[in-house]
C-alpha cells in the first residue's frame, strides 16, 4: 500500500515538472522591438449544440504597454470579419500609450458582424527598442444560466525592429 502511495506521488511530481513552464534564465535576452503588426483572434460568437446555435459574445481588445520606461505609438487598430473584410478602423490618428498604460476597445454582444473568425490587426511603433506590448482579446457572454469567457493572445506577423 505504501509503495503504491509513493509511486502515485512520483507520477504526480513528474507530471507537474514536465507541464510547468520553463523559467527564463538570467543569461537569456528579452526580445525588444521598435514596432510590430499583431494579428489578434476575436470571436463575436461561437457555436453550441448539434444545430450550431450562435452563442453571442462581447469582445474586448486590450493593448497593454508593458515597458516601464518608454511610450509606444499605436498607429492602427482595424477590425475584420470572418472572410477578411474590414469592418471598422478604430483610429483616425495615432495614439500614444505611456509606460504601463493600457487601451481597450469593446465590441458589444449584440454586434455579430465579425463572426466566429473575427480578428484585429494592431500596429505599434516606438522611437526606441522597447518591451513589446501585450495585445489580447477577451470574450465573454451569458445566455440563460450559462456563461462563457476566454482570451486570445495576439500573434506577431511583422516586425520593424531597429
Amino acid at each position: 500500500m505504501k509503495k503504491n502511495y509513493l509511486f502515485a506521488w512520483l507520477i504526480i511530481f513528474l507530471f507537474i515538472c514536465f507541464l510547468s513552464p520553463l523559467p527564463l534564465h538570467a543569461d537569456e535576452k528579452i526580445a525588444l522591438s521598435g514596432g510590430q503588426i499583431i494579428y489578434v483572434p476575436a470571436y463575436s460568437h461561437i457555436y453550441s449544440g448539434n444545430n450550431e446555435k450562435p452563442f453571442l459574445l462581447t469582445v474586448t481588445l486590450s493593448i497593454r504597454n508593458i515597458d516601464p520606461e518608454h511610450q509606444i505609438k499605436i498607429t492602427k487598430i482595424d477590425y475584420y470579419e470572418t472572410q477578411g473584410k474590414l469592418l471598422k478602423k478604430y483610429l483616425d490618428k495615432p495614439e500614444m500609450l505611456k509606460p504601463l498604460e493600457s487601451l481597450r476597445f469593446v465590441i458589444p454582444e449584440h454586434d455579430e458582424s465579425g463572426g466566429s473568425g473575427a480578428n484585429f490587426l494592431v500596429e505599434w511603433k516606438s522611437k526606441d527598442t522597447v518591451n513589446p506590448p501585450i495585445v489580447e482579446s477577451i470574450m465573454i457572454g451569458t445566455q440563460s444560466q450559462q456563461g462563457v469567457s476566454f482570451t486570445s493572445r495576439g500573434q506577431v506577423i511583422n516586425t520593424s525592429d531597429k
